[in-house]
């Protein structure tokens, strides 16, 4: 079983820098106090970017292999929280975009369907407290 750590440390209000198990650093806040110029991300919201990138990963990496090639694709992650405490996400839509002049339909559903139902491990989190839609739209260029 893989383990991963990561060191979260306190700087300065509300601010922390925190690493990932390869090393790299950023900083977290939150984001409703007055963090000055410091450049940085609320927890929740990487939440949301975590599920994007493990899903696009797998897209990505299940077009190549299909040789379904794309020139354009980005994901639009939309959540609600909820209105008391402890807040988080309870209703979630993933929206996949595609774009390219040859688009092949069948191929870009079955590598997000794969995706969302076998290898993206954030997405299968998410159904543990949240409502998950997901939908792809397929744009000509």
């Amino acid at each position: 079983m893989v383990k991963n750590i990561v060191t979260t440390k306190w700087t300065q209000k509300s601010q922390f820098i925190t690493d990932n198990p390869s090393g790299h650093q950023f900083t977290m806040f939150d984001k409703s106090q007055d963090n000055g110029d410091v450049i940085g991300f609320a927890p929740k919201a990487l939440m949301l970017s975590s599920l994007a990138g493990c899903s696009g990963l797998d897209v990505v990496s299940l077009l190549e292999k299909m040789r379904a090639d794309v020139a354009q694709f980005h994901i639009e992650v939309t959540a609600e929280l909820t209105d008391e405490h402890p807040k988080f996400y309870d209703k979630v839509k993933v929206d996949y975009h595609f774009s390219d002049t040859e688009l092949q339909p069948d191929k870009i559903q079955k590598a997000v369907n794969l995706s969302v139902t076998k290898y993206c491990g954030v997405m299968e989190m998410f159904r543990k407290f949240a409502e998950l839609e997901t939908e792809i739209h397929l744009h000509s260029l």
